[in-house]
């Protein structure tokens, strides 16, 4: 592994075709939402792939906006949530039955790396969903909900992209406990290509792609893994865009949050405890309240609810 492939995303395309690619890698990121809960092994890779799936659904964006990936079940993991913005910042936290994550089936194998015994149902159990969030800084909010029915999450994640009649696309994800690793490949509109000939070169390259292994796209640099899959392709690299962990909560922001709960509501908060105490979920920053700023929240003043 090469310094220079240490959490970075790199997009690709497959000279006079319309497939396209991402690749990307994550550490430091990684290890720094990982630093801010103690999390058992699997749950911590299952949140390393959510990472690299909500950074490689953001690179397809072609507008300014934030990706979310978030699963909801029942348990022993009631929730995983990633999200990744434009300028790839990087997120991610998740909730679970300490009590309940114990079994067999979330020990780690042989090899230590990514070779899951677990499915996403045994974390989330049956009738989970998966939703992927689409929120542009300028426009509408949208949100994709389909039903957890395949046991990982890339595959759930070709499942949204072929259920929603968007544009052919496959993720491939791996994680352990020290990095993680993503491959995106997608069919872009017919422009070079006739639309038969395309889809013969996407089987090809996917079938290509479905040989990688776990320890390769955990172990080996962007150009290794690129060139043991596809040596005989033309291909052309862009230059890597910098991956990093950064949280987008704010004192004012929180604020916002707390006047949606109004006046009446404050002051009672307020009568049971002085300074008010809002922790964020994902970074653990801690933002106090006092009578004057609580006060502030329904001033004409105020800009807090605009």
């Amino acid at each position: 592994m090469t310094i220079q492939d240490r959490d970075i995303r790199q997009r690709f395309l497959f000279e006079y075709s319309d497939i396209r690619g991402e690749i990307l890698t994550l550490e430091h990121s990684y290890q720094a939402v990982l630093d801010k809960a103690c999390y058992p092994a699997p749950i911590a890779q299952l949140l390393g792939e959510f990472l690299a799936g909500a950074c490689l659904l953001s690179a397809t964006l072609k507008f300014d906006g934030i990706v979310s990936l978030q699963a909801a079940g029942t348990e022993p993991l009631s929730m995983v949530m990633a999200d990744c913005t434009r300028h790839n910042d990087i997120r991610a936290i998740a909730r679970y039955s300490d009590e309940k994550f114990k079994g067999d089936k979330f020990d780690k194998g042989e090899s230590g790396l990514s070779q899951p015994l677990y499915r996403l149902k045994d974390f989330l159990g049956e009738n989970a969903t998966l939703a992927v969030t689409i929120d542009p800084s300028k426009g509408e909010r949208y949100q994709g909900i389909i039903p957890i029915e395949n046991d990982t999450l890339s595959g759930c994640l070709t499942d949204y992209f072929s259920q929603s009649e968007q544009l052919p696309t496959k993720i491939w994800l791996q994680a352990d406990e020290q990095r993680v690793g993503g491959l995106l490949l997608q069919a872009l509109p017919s422009g070079q290509q006739k639309l038969e000939d395309k889809q013969d070169y996407w089987h090809h390259l996917t079938q290509l792609a479905q040989t990688l292994t776990a320890a390769e796209q955990l172990q080996l640099s962007h150009g290794e893994q690129l060139h043991r899959l596809f040596h005989a392709e033309s291909l052309r690299l862009f230059m890597p865009s910098d991956v990093q962990f950064a949280c987008s909560c704010s004192k004012q922001r929180t604020a916002s949050m707390l006047a949606s709960f109004g006046f009446d509501e404050i002051t009672t908060m307020l009568s049971e405890t002085n300074p008010i105490e809002v922790r964020c979920q994902f970074c653990h920053e801690l933002y106090l309240f006092y009578d004057a700023d609580c006060t502030k929240l329904f001033s004409p003043q105020s800009s807090t609810l605009h």
